[in-house]
């Protein structure tokens, strides 16, 4: 008959039945939660799961006394069970505080718990609705359309985002602004982990800024850059001013897409390294902006060139 961890414990031992109990709540734990893969992956597995237990076997000053600490409060396997479940819960809480998006998370779950318009809901995950929500109301849709709608809510922007003292108030108006929209929107709560991702996606928020080589399409977009790039004389029809404008206007993520124009929303999404609906904004607005920025007072052609001419010397 095979061994429980119980009964293994009992003996002294930390064996395979204890590491395999382990493992499986782990899995139980994140499944109800959402927590993020440990780091070094990208999706939940077994070894991810083994990552964690090791972590929280590795833990200074704490190391195996957990499951020391477990075994002398458990009465039986069921018992043992439960205090394990705990114990990684909380672990694994622990853990996503330390991350950007889990500081993120703080954030906002401060801003609207002052703030009267919205409410937490227990149980977990938190989920957040505002006031006037109906009881029970739980956002169900895709996370992508959550985007969408954030991207849609104009006048607002962050310029100063710190990561320790009070939110700056100008930065407080536009998160606030955003959560209301998307919650309005989906008429019932939603996950706090996925409000801090639509605003991580609205803001560009902890995305470090990436650059990366000229991509040209059979020579066409280095075509245009080589027939301007030698240019060294005065600029008189203020081109190199409309290009710089534009420029400081824009995202690191459209900067980065602005040599692959022509290309579609998969492309891009696999270029930024995010999701293909968020992608498709991204590259939507882009066009939208410069279709609006390059006026009939300048030659477009030569003002995307100057563009580009940028792009190249960032990825240098």
């Amino acid at each position: 008959m095979t061994e429980s961890a119980y009964e293994e414990l009992q003996t002294g031992r930390l064996g395979p039945a204890t590491f395999e109990l382990l493992r499986r709540l782990v899995h139980q734990v994140r499944r109800g939660t959402g927590f993020a893969p440990p780091e070094g992956h990208t999706v939940w597995s077994d070894d991810a799961a083994y990552d964690v237990i090791s972590a929280m076997l590795s833990q200074e000053g704490a190391g195996q006394r957990f499951v020391t600490v477990c075994f002398t409060q458990a009465a039986d396997e069921a018992s043992l069970e439960r205090l394990f479940l705990t114990s990684i819960k909380n672990f694994l809480i622990d853990e996503a505080k330390k991350t950007p998006r889990g500081k993120l998370r703080r954030r906002i779950a401060r801003l609207m718990g002052e703030d009267a318009a919205y409410r937490k809901l227990k149980g977990s995950p938190p989920r957040w609705a505002l006031a006037d929500h109906a009881e029970g109301a739980v956002w169900q849709g895709d996370l992508d359309d959550l985007i969408a709608q954030a991207a849609q809510v104009k006048g607002v922007g962050i310029t100063r985002w710190n990561h320790s003292g009070p939110t700056p108030q100008q930065t407080v108006h536009a998160l606030m602004a955003i959560l209301l929209s998307v919650l309005q929107y989906a008429q019932g709560a939603v996950r706090e982990e996925e409000l801090a991702k639509v605003l991580e996606a609205r803001f560009e928020l902890l995305a470090p800024a990436r650059m990366t080589p000229l991509f040209a399409d059979e020579g066409t977009v280095a075509a245009i850059v080589e027939q301007h790039a030698a240019t060294t004389a005065p600029d008189p029809t203020g081109v190199e001013g409309v290009a710089e404008d534009i420029w400081q206007r824009l995202s690191p993520n459209e900067r980065l897409l602005l040599p692959d124009l022509d290309k579609d929303a998969h492309h891009a999404a696999q270029l930024l390294e995010i999701r293909q609906g968020h992608a498709a904004l991204v590259l939507s607005n882009l066009k939208t902006m410069l279709r609006d920025a390059l006026s009939a007072d300048s030659d477009p052609q030569v003002v995307m060139a100057a563009l580009l001419r940028r792009c190249s010397k960032a990825a240098s």
